[in-house]
């Protein structure tokens, strides 16, 4: 009943617990050979049919040991002891509490000991055994998913595969027809077969998917050889036909008319023709063509493929006066048809085609696309360059009216012939670009600015030779004060602004022969400068100019005379070149290098003249220090107030403040009388001070006493700072500084002002080199 599938589990466990007895026998008989018999355990093949009916529990089987003892307990241990299989411990009988299921499990490992009730001690070595779940067939096929997708290209010959759908059965599939899976199609079985192996094919040929673009069946798996043949699984399959190129396009009208304008630009859009093609967009390849017409060549058919369409383009323009309509029958194909499986209709379709060409107003047309003119520089600017024409394309043949556009240099006259309004130079320009624009006149004679055409007008200016040659580059040869005769110098050529020919030739020579240089013409538009005598003397002469004469042989023939400057060099022995000052002061300047010069002299001179104006401003502020000791009778001078915390060095002036008062006298009046220096000055009453006491009476002895005292300073005596501040970052205050300022203010009227004004006048008039003295 069970078959081979219990074979193997029962093979495996009796290779364990052979293994187990034998190394337990192994070590009883080692430990007690003489005592102890061997011992071993004994149960019976354990197995259990799944999904048993019946009451719970259910015997699964034994397991029993040899060895006698009444205290003896069996346990088991592993999968499901103790939950899913118990046993009963003094008997050994293992038995299922639950309905087992082998798809979930179908072996089971447990553990069974045997040890003392009293002492839990094993009485003997644990042994592994297992417990099989043998399977029944339960269990219908279920497919893996529920909607399977399929395609096949339509017109598909009979058989043709589709796809395949898969469903499993969970029973053993060891046991002969437990897990067998049998298809059949329940829905749709008039278009599409199954076979037993899950494909599914077309039972029909030629499917058209212009009539049905997609199938829906549906799939039944059964058990196998009807075994639980009611309980089986469904699937949906959605089959679609892929499109092949099987139908022919077909023109929606017998004929087209289209209007069009005669003015269209070429590649503009006349019109399209449509047509119908019922399959689907990537299989529409549309061809049109001309089957019957004149004048084919002017119009083509541009396929769409996007839309399948026919775009009428024009190839040549269109004259409503010449040709007024068109008329052609076109033909549509599709070359790329599957003729093997199209049943339609023919494989092309034929329409009318009719073109219409509207008159329009139409700008002026000139005779040709474009004007080329040669004129001769400065020519006569009264005669025309080239005359332009252009006419009305219409029947009205309307009068034309030109202009150029952008150009000051030409203009044209009413019948479109163009002058120069100044003669025109070819080493200025040697090309003249110009657009003419035609317009037509209506009848009131005005212009009609949309009807205007342009064309380019090319006028090349012919070369005369009017323009002397000259040096090809500004040439800096040196030569050897001790060169021999024959030394080549310099090799020059040159240029002529007139247009350069092969066939213009230049010719060299010198003004006079009695230099000591000669030129040698090599007949290729270069000469050769050489040395005729040698030994130059370089003390009395430096620097050689030789004129030279170019001439070409242009009609009239023009030369120029220009100048070679030829530095006289020191050379060693061998002719190496060891000292050339000249050829370096002859070096030409370019501008920048001028400008740079001008700004550094520039500079230079600024700064000498800080320096002048900061020398004489120092020797103001000495000579004010050197005559100290004589300012000092009529001055106050602050020798360095402001420095920093530097005590200051001043007078006390505050006895200034009042006019001296009479009648008061101090100590210092018993001194011996001298003249006063200064004029005294006579108080105001009423200005004093006033008040009483010790206080008032000793501001009154000092007020009086300042008064005679020759020796100080007068109250109005003026107060000049010398250089206030020379260690303060304010530095100075004083208005000495003044006098060497810019002012424009002429201070000399002091010397007439008295010896009181003296200083001042030294200080602010003119400078003087000599010492400040009274």
């Amino acid at each position: 009943m069970w078959g081979c599938s219990c074979f193997i589990p029962l093979l495996f466990l009796t290779l364990v617990l052979a293994c187990v007895h034998g190394d337990f026998s192994v070590s009883a008989s080692h430990h007690n050979a003489h005592k102890r018999m061997k011992r071993e355990w004994v149960w019976n093949t354990m197995h259990i049919s799944e999904e048993l009916n019946g009451t719970l529990p259910h015997h699964v089987g034994k397991i029993k040991s040899t060895i006698q003892n009444p205290n003896a307990m069996y346990v088991i241990e592993g999968e499901g002891a103790g939950t899913l299989f118990r046993v009963d411990d003094r008997t050994g009988d293992v038995a299922a509490n639950e309905r087992l299921d082998r798809e979930k499990k179908a072996i089971y490992q447990l553990k069974a000991l045997i040890i003392d009730r009293n002492s839990k001690k094993p009485l003997e070595p644990p042994s592994m055994f297992y417990i099989t779940v043998h399977d029944v067939n339960d269990n219908a096929p279920v497919f893996e998913q529920k909607v399977f997708n399929g395609s096949v290209a339509e017109m598909s010959p009979l058989g043709t595969s589709v796809t395949t759908v898969t469903a499993v059965d969970a029973d053993d599939p060891t046991l002969h027809g437990y897990a067998d899976v049998f298809y059949e199609v329940i829905q749709g079985k008039d278009y599409f077969k199954i076979d037993d192996t899950g494909k599914i094919i077309t039972a029909v040929p030629d499917l058209d998917r212009e009539q049905t673009p997609s199938y829906t069946i549906v799939v039944k798996a059964k058990d196998g050889k009807g075994l639980h043949s009611e309980e089986s699984g469904t699937a949906t399959v959605h089959i679609k036909l892929i499109d092949i190129n099987d139908n022919f396009p077909t023109f929606r009208q017998e004929q087209f008319t289209f209007e069009v304008p005669e003015n269209i630009r070429l590649g503009g859009k006349v019109g399209s023709l449509e047509v119908v093609d019922i399959d689907e967009p990537q299989n529409r390849n549309t061809k049109y063509s001309f089957v019957q017409g004149s004048y084919q060549d002017t119009f083509e058919i541009e396929s769409k493929p996007e839309t399948n369409e026919g775009i009428i383009r024009p190839k040549k323009p269109l004259d409503f006066e010449s040709i007024a309509i068109y008329r052609f029958v076109v033909e549509a194909t599709d070359a790329n048809i599957n003729y093997a499986y199209s049943r339609k209709k023919g494989a092309k379709s034929i329409t009318s085609l009719t073109i219409k060409v509207t008159d329009v107003d139409e700008p002026p047309i000139f005779a040709q696309p474009s004007y080329t003119f040669q004129v001769t520089e400065e020519g006569d600017i009264k005669k025309p360059i080239g005359c332009v024409s252009a006419k009305d394309p219409d029947k009205a043949k309307r009068e034309i009216r030109y202009r150029i556009l952008r150009s000051s240099d030409f203009e044209i006259s009413t019948t479109g012939c163009i002058f120069a309004r100044r003669p025109l130079d070819r080493e200025e320009n040697a090309w003249h670009n110009i657009t003419v624009a035609a317009n037509e006149v209506d009848q009131n004679k005005m212009v009609v600015p949309k009807l205007e055409t342009h064309v380019p007008v090319y006028i090349k200016v012919n070369d005369i030779n009017d323009n002397a040659p000259e040096f090809a580059h500004p040439y800096n040869p040196q030569v050897c004060e001790n060169a021999a005769p024959g030394k080549v110098i310099i090799r020059i050529s040159a240029v002529d602004k007139d247009e350069m020919s092969p066939s213009v030739k230049f010719t060299f020579s010198l003004v006079s022969e009695e230099s000591n240089f000669t030129l040698i013409d090599n007949h290729d538009n270069t000469a050769n400068v050489t040395v005729k005598y040698g030994q130059f003397n370089r003390e009395l002469v430096k620097v050689h100019y030789l004129p030279i004469i170019i001439s070409d042989n242009g009609s009239p023939p023009k030369s120029s005379t220009n100048s070679l400057s030829i530095q006289v060099c020191k050379c060693d022995e061998d002719g190496t070149f060891t000292f050339c000052e000249e050829a370096h002061k002859q070096v030409g300047v370019t501008i920048p290098a001028l400008v740079v010069i001008f700004i550094c002299i520039l500079t230079i001179i600024v700064i000498m003249l800080l320096i002048a104006w900061r020398k004489r401003h120092r020797k103001d502020l000495n000579v004010l220090k050197k005559n100290v000791e004589e300012i000092h009778e009529q001055l106050v001078a602050y020798d360095e107030e402001g420095g920093g915390e530097m005590d200051t060095n001043s007078y006390d002036v505050s006895v200034l403040n009042r006019a001296q008062q009479r009648g008061l006298t101090s100590p210092r009046m018993a001194m011996e009388a001298r003249p006063c220096a200064y004029p005294q000055v006579q108080k105001v009453p009423g200005n004093g001070f006033s008040g009483t006491g010790e206080m008032g009476i000793m501001i009154e002895m000092k007020k009086d006493e300042a008064d005679n005292d020759g020796d100080l300073l007068p109250y109005d005596t003026l107060h000049i700072y010398g250089y206030e501040g020379a260690e303060s970052i304010a530095e100075s205050l004083s208005s000495l500084g003044s006098g060497s300022s810019d002012s424009e203010v002429d201070y000399d009227f002091l010397n007439d002002w008295g010896p009181r004004f003296k200083m001042l006048a030294e200080l602010y008039g003119l400078e003087s080199d000599e010492d400040l003295s009274y």
